[in-house]
């Protein structure tokens, strides 16, 4: 199993950080630019038993991506789980802590690829690479959207 967490501060209250994950338009915008994923279809919620699906993909091989919000947490953050994609394994836990600055944001990855125990050991340091690259991206849009007077950068 591959574990990976990212942390950021971000300079605004729990209801705005959660917000702007609701944003229907969130998933796109928390996208990054070198990465080819198109948005299929979306519930505008991040409750659970909403869904969001995607069409990744790994080199020139399209893949739908399901994943299925598990558990809603408030402002305390929710949980969303692969049911089909690419992993053999997928849950992540978007957590959202408040402090004295703000809420630190926290994405909480546990994942396991496919194939045999030997991918892990071949390709598990790329998906950590590309798993900091995307959610230093991430972190820096929510950042940016949160921390704007109003809250509505993009």
């Amino acid at each position: 199993m591959l574990h990976f967490q990212f942390a950021t501060l971000i300079r605004a209250p729990r209801e705005a950080v959660l917000a702007f994950h609701g944003r229907p338009d969130a998933i796109c915008l928390l996208t990054p630019p070198w990465q080819p994923i198109q948005l299929l279809r979306r519930h505008n919620s991040l409750k659970a038993g909403s869904e969001v699906v995607l069409r990744v993909w790994m080199g020139p091989l399209p893949i739908i991506w399901l994943a299925r919000h598990t558990e809603f947490r408030g402002l305390d953050g929710f949980v969303d789980e692969q049911i089909r994609g690419p992993f053999r394994y997928w849950r992540h836990e978007h957590r959202f802590q408040q402090n004295a600055e703000g809420t630190l944001l926290v994405d909480d990855i546990a994942c396991t690829l496919p194939g045999a125990p030997v991918t892990h050991l071949l390709l598990g340091w790329l998906v950590r690479l590309q798993l900091r690259s995307m959610f230093a991206y991430r972190h820096a849009v929510t950042r940016r959207n949160c921390e704007a007077p109003g809250g509505m950068a993009v």
